[in-house]
């Protein structure tokens, strides 16, 4: 009897390792999946759009194809773009953009000299988000955006060269959701135009603010104020927006442009193709 106590208490210890074991093979295995960097979904602007989504996380990526009207005094402008932006690691975006411009005299004499036809230049950009607050609703960004900027095509094909000049800025970002509905952004930071075969660059300053009303499909309405300026000029721009979401990965942006001085600016409208891959 006593003997097969014993053998029975060897059995259930050796049964015991046999379960711990093959546990501890499962999950070695089938490693459980790591929870995701939080990530608070603010409302992104339609024209100053950023280079990724705030917080964003590994492996997401996003196309953009836009078209744009802009009047001028003595000529309107057909803008159009294409870029793609992507995050390789948890936080940080990366962009791509070429943008181009095609004018059209808007005056009644033919002979008002207007820029001419180009592709606008190369534009990278990064953003990497040091701040995700859960508590506050808020995040925080910092990044860098270079752009080659090319002549026009009429000077290319007269020997000027492809490259033109350089545009560098560093910008900040802060975002704030208010509720459930309601979001807030602020960008801003300093750009130097710098040409080719100058010594002198040309110093701007951008404040671009926004806020939106986020309806529970995605869809959102609300305006963003673009004001930049230099030494000699200033420039404010009021943009109401839309944006609709087609499918849950495609959606339209559609925005007007009402300048706050039409001097020499006139109306504008744009619209952005969003595609999420």
């Amino acid at each position: 009897m006593k003997t097969n106590s014993i053998y029975t208490f060897i059995f259930a210890i050796i049964s015991q390792l046999a379960i711990a074991q093959t546990s501890s093979d499962s999950v070695s295995i089938f490693p459980a999946e790591k929870p995701k960097p939080l990530k608070i979904r603010h409302a992104e602007p339609l024209y100053m759009d950023l280079i990724r989504d705030l917080g964003a996380r590994k492996g997401e990526k996003e196309w953009n194809v836009g078209y744009g009207i802009e009047g001028h005094k003595d000529y309107t402008i057909n803008h159009s773009f294409v870029e793609y932006e992507f995050s390789p690691v948890n936080r940080l975006g990366l962009e791509v953009e070429v943008p181009f411009a095609f004018y059209r005299s808007a005056a009644s004499n033919e002979h008002v000299e207007i820029p001419r036809n180009r592709i606008e230049g190369l534009k990278l950009a990064s953003q990497y988000t040091f701040l995700v607050s859960k508590k506050h609703q808020m995040s925080m960004a910092a990044g860098y955006m270079h752009e080659f900027r090319a002549h026009s095509f009429y000077s290319i094909d007269h020997g000027r060269g492809m490259l033109k000049g350089h545009s560098v800025s560093p910008f900040f970002i802060v975002a704030k959701k208010w509720g459930s509905r309601i979001n807030t952004m602020l960008y801003t930071g300093p750009e130097w135009e710098v040409t080719a075969g100058e010594n002198k660059s040309e110093l701007f300053y951008q404040t671009n603010a926004s806020m939106h009303y986020v309806l529970p499909s995605g869809n959102f309405v609300g305006i963003e104020v673009n004001d930049e300026r230099s030494a000699v000029s200033r420039q404010t721009v009021l943009r109401p927006q839309v944006k609709l979401i087609l499918t849950p990965r495609l959606a339209l942006g559609l925005l007007t442009g009402i300048p706050t001085n039409f001097h020499e600016n006139g109306m504008s409208f744009m619209v952005r193709v969003i595609f999420e891959p």
